[in-house]
Order: structure tokens, then sequence, then C-alpha cells
């Protein structure tokens, strides 16, 4: 469930299924079974007579590069959305898009090419936005772009958010962004997420052998006690075999047991703001 206003990151190792599944929020992967609701509908997909507007959500890909089409300048990359969807497209409207994420007028005939890799992507966010969408789906938004500018874009979106109050699903693989952005954050591991809490809590005290794996993983200047520095190892590689009883992450946890191998763990309650999918949580 996201809240609206919220940020909920998605954090997982590469390969886990985390742009897949914002392919599925948009309706543009069928999935195999449960079901996904936007706003009160089905996903915004192409033929399923969503009775969700394409307009209420929106994505942000990875490569600002790639998402412009090079062809096309700034000001006809914003006006398209507009005039798509039958809304103000004027060059005064593409200036306020432009005010709005913190660019010069002058880059309105300039081509994403003549851009910086941060430039191309506050254009994307511009995109995205101009139709005022009530989700905002950012996939790894900021890995491609040097650090000091990653924090420009990071509180670019955070101010955004706050003025225009939409919910955002921020989905990265680097805890350390995902730390600063979101209120909540779901661990994915093989296609399944196996932990959601409030950002902070599952950050400090993971309940899932593979939380803390994942965040014993990130580089830190403060000292990590021995024990548990070596607990939060996951061994060897993720299995490459979908199976459908069992524990997906057994064969790298220090934790398993008989019982991860027979039995899937569900994703259950643990307090009012945790959800773990685990059999033998860590702290209990």
């Amino acid at each position: 469930m996201l809240s609206a206003g919220e940020t909920l990151g998605v954090v997982g190792e590469s390969g886990c299924g985390k742009t897949t599944l914002l392919r599925s929020i948009l309706g543009l992967i069928p999935t195999d079974s449960g079901a996904i609701e936007v706003l009160g509908g089905d996903p915004p997909g192409l033929n399923n007579g969503s009775s969700v507007s394409r307009v209420s959500i929106q994505l942000v890909h990875q490569d600002p590069f790639a998402s412009l089409n090079p062809r096309m300048t700034i000001c006809q990359i914003l006006q398209a959305p507009l005039r798509i969807n039958g809304c103000d497209n004027s060059v005064s409207r593409v200036r306020e898009l432009l005010d709005m994420v913190g660019l010069s007028h002058s880059v309105l005939e300039n081509h994403p090419a003549q851009l910086s890799g941060g430039q191309r992507q506050r254009v994307a966010i511009a995109r995205a936005l101009s139709v005022k969408p009530k989700v905002l789906l950012l996939d790894e938004p900021v890995s491609a772009l040097d650090v000091s500018v990653q924090a420009q874009v990071i509180n670019l979106i955070n101010d955004l958010q706050r003025s225009q109050g939409f919910s955002c699903i921020f989905v990265s693989h680097d805890l350390t962004v995902v730390a600063q952005v979101a209120d909540r954050i779901a661990v994915m591991y093989l296609g399944q997420v196996v932990e959601i809490g409030e950002t902070e809590s599952v950050l400090q005290k993971p309940e899932h052998p593979y939380s803390m794996a994942l965040a014993a993983s990130v580089p830190s200047l403060r000292h990590q006690p021995r024990e548990e520095s070596w607990l939060a190892r996951a061994v060897g590689e993720p299995s490459r075999e979908i199976t459908m009883t069992g524990c997906s992450f057994r064969t790298r946890c220090w934790m398993a047991t008989s019982q991860c191998d027979v039995e899937t763990p569900s994703l259950d309650v643990r307090t009012t703001s945790r959800l773990v999918a685990c059999h033998h949580p860590l702290g209990r």
C-alpha cells in the first residue's frame, strides 16, 4: 500500500525484479498471479480498459540520455506529453516546467546531447511531472550521475514532492540514496518482497537475513561488531532456479533450517509497521 505523498523505496541486488515491478504497475507487463491496484483501478495498461488515467502515473527512467529523443529539442520534448494529453503546450508553460526543475530557459532550443547528465535528468523529471501525476515511478534516477549531481537531483525530487504532493516509488540498488528519500523500504530478493518497514527501522534493525546482508554490504566508517559482520555475509550467488516451495534465500542464508526447504514463508505482520517473509526472523 502506497499512501498519498509517501515515498516507498524498493531495494535489492541487480536482477531481483525491481524494474519489472515498475513495468507491472504501469500495466506494461502482465502479472502471473495476484493483483495490482493503482488509484482504485487496474494499472494503466495499453489495452486493458483501465479506469486509471495514464497521466496519473508517470515514469522517470534510469538513463537520462536514452530516455530523451536525441532529434527533438528540449522544448519539443516537454511539449509532447502536454499536446498528447490535451494540456497547455505553449512555450510559456514549458518555461514554467524548466523553472520548476531549476533549468535556464536558454536550453529550450538545445538537444539532449548538448546538456549534462544532471540537466537531462531534470528534463526527464519535468516531462514526467508536466501532466501532474499522482504517482511518480523512479527507476534508479540518479545511478548514472556523479555523486555531487546525485545530491542535487535527490533534493529536487524531495522539494517537488513536498510542493506538489505526489507519491513516489523509488527503485535503487543504493541503500544510501534510498535512505535519503524513502519513508518506507521494500526489500526484494529473486522477484519477491521479503521485508517492508519504515526506512530507518529496516536499515538499523533488519529482521530478514537478506535485509541484514544487504545493509551490511554498504561501506561505513563506523566499526561493525565482528560477530554481526560475519553473520551478515550471504554465501554464494543467487540461485537461477525458480522453485515453487521453500524460501528463495535459503541456499545463501546462515539461519536456514529444514523448514526453509519445504515451507514458503509468507509476508507476515511482525509489528504495526513491519512485514517480514522469514521463518526465523532476526531479533525474535
